[in-house]
């Protein structure tokens, strides 16, 4: 169960600067006074009344610290502490460093699938590059982020939802077609075509990722591109 502060967040953290932003949330550095520690603090907009346009529900908000919450292992990234006000929930996160290449560091993320996935059959649906960081301190210690289209499955009861990214193309994909609708058609399918040119090193890794019947009954087709089918 998240703890929600409903106390000024500025009680607790001096914010320092800023780290990103998209249509929705931005995310600052902040200081803890009471520890002196920097944290990233994301600050999300909640949609405002049944008609508003701008924000997220605050339930889609929450969804993401409550699977935060169950999840303890070295390569996700950590929740610190969940405010919540008028107009935003503030997530306070641990800080992570910028977007590196994450190649050297496969394992380390297939550990962390293999945690969410058979430890608390939770599913990412959104792994690529820029959601996979490193530490500052540490360079070859990373963390998986942002899990905010993140979901929660029940064992032995089927789930046919599609959600994320249709493909995350760098040069090529083994799934992408013509339109996201028949991208999505060969992700569930697990229909895809290797272009030599492109794939003659990772073809077989990428083939032992694409199971679409997995004896478990939790992993279903769960490619790096965001997409999940439970089949």
């Amino acid at each position: 169960m998240v703890i929600i502060k409903a106390d000024d967040f500025e009680n607790y953290y001096k914010i320092l600067n800023d780290l990103g932003r998209d249509e929705f949330a931005a995310v600052k550095r902040v200081k803890e006074l009471s520890s002196g520690i920097d944290y990233a603090a994301k600050f999300i907009g909640k949609k405002r009344g049944i008609v508003g346009k701008r924000g997220l529900k605050r339930e889609e908000i929450l969804r993401e610290a409550e699977i935060l919450s169950q999840l303890n292992h070295r390569n996700i990234i950590t929740l610190r502490d969940v405010f919540e006000n008028k107009h935003e929930i503030i997530l306070v996160l641990e800080l992570v460093g910028a977007e590196e290449e994450a190649v050297s560091f496969i394992l380390k993320i297939l550990e962390s699938v293999h945690h969410m996935h058979e430890k608390k059959h939770i599913v990412h649906l959104d792994l690529k590059p820029e959601n996979v960081m490193l530490l500052e301190k540490n360079k070859i210690h990373l963390k998986i982020i942002d899990f905010g289209i993140s979901g929660q499955l029940k064992p032995n009861e089927p789930t046919k939802e599609t959600f994320g990214t249709p493909e995350f193309v760098d040069g090529a994909s083994p799934l992408l077609d013509n339109t996201n609708q028949e991208t999505f058609a060969n992700i569930s399918q697990v229909d895809y075509r290797f272009d030599e040119e492109f794939f003659s090193h990772t073809k077989d890794f990428i083939q032992r990722l694409f199971i679409k019947n997995p004896k478990s009954g939790i992993l279903g087709t769960t490619c790096g591109y965001g997409l999940y089918k439970y089949l």
